[in-house]
């Protein structure tokens, strides 16, 4: 069998929205599908559309969703006569401080953020690591929640079972938040990317950013991308499944302290498993809600 070798462009999807994108032509292969642009703005460079790409995400088992505004959307106009373009997932890592994508938070006058209580925050971007697409927000007039750990040990294995939480696929889906399960697949991304591993869980546009949990509870990546199964399905004839990517733990971890921020670190033994529900009690106050305003 003849192997084609395709451009990492072409291969990846980030997990983070706009709104709805039309129905028509599929743009030429290695561009993503671009949104349709809200009311007096433009989408960010590399937003992905509000459109189904995988198997379907089950909301979190007892997880209040976080209320929105009455008479709101999650692409509404904000005070100054922004507008949300798109949105994505993000998580406490620190009083007052949010980790995220970069590229959830690129090109944003402004972040919106709602926490598990419905609270509508304001958020300015601080760092960022393009790299290893990382931002960390400061959160301006209010408590975004918890502080979540980060796992300090042992190393990661292959076939361990990982929970992912956040906001796939807003104004489409739930407006609370869905938790997914799987396992790490490989200790690598893409093109062997040793910043990244390899997790089956099943995510969508929007989930980027968000915490991906082991099953002590303890934050051991943060999502941020998936196969685009639709370009590599054109190319090889063959549909890939399952093929999603996080930034490991240790990256995040790293970048954080680069920036000033001690993390919290779990203990490197003696966690009890939980279940993935219990996993989404932890995840559930600490995992927020972003929207990008323009």
């Amino acid at each position: 069998m003849r192997k084609l070798v395709l451009p990492v462009a072409i291969c990846l999807i980030a997990a983070g929205p706009g709104p709805a994108w039309s129905q028509g032509k599929p743009p030429p292969l290695g561009v993503e599908p671009a949104p349709a642009p809200a009311p007096g703005g433009k989408p960010p460079l590399g937003a992905a559309p509000a459109v189904p790409q995988g198997p379907a995400v089950a909301a979190v088992p007892g997880g209040k969703p976080p209320p929105l505004p009455p008479g709101s959307n999650p692409f509404g106009a904000a005070p100054g006569g922004r507008r949300a373009v798109s949105s994505g997932t993000g998580f406490v890592v620190a009083p007052s401080r949010i980790l995220t994508n970069h590229h959830v938070a690129r090109e944003c006058g402004e972040m919106r953020v709602r926490t598990s209580s419905g609270a509508e925050l304001t958020a300015r971007v601080g760092a960022t690591d393009e790299q290893r697409d990382l931002a960390l927000l400061t959160v301006q007039g209010g408590d975004p929640g918890p502080v979540l750990s980060f796992r300090s040990g042992p190393e990661i294995r292959r076939g361990e079972g990982v929970v992912t939480y956040g906001f796939p696929l807003a104004g489409l889906l739930s407006s609370g938040p869905t938790l997914t399960t799987g396992e790490v697949s490989a200790l690598a991304g893409l093109r062997d990317n040793q910043s990244q591993f390899q997790i089956s869980a099943p995510v969508q546009p929007g989930n980027s950013g968000g915490p991906l949990f082991d099953l002590g509870g303890h934050v051991m990546g943060v999502v941020v991308s998936k196969l685009n199964a639709q370009r590599i399905a054109q190319s090889t004839g063959d549909i890939p499944q399952n093929v999603n990517f996080a930034v490991k733990g240790n990256e995040a971890v790293e970048f954080l302290r680069r920036n000033g921020i001690q993390p919290r670190l779990a203990p490197t033994t003696g966690s009890a498993l939980r279940s993935a529900a219990e996993v989404g009690e932890v995840a559930h106050p600490s995992t927020v809600f972003l929207r990008c305003m323009r």
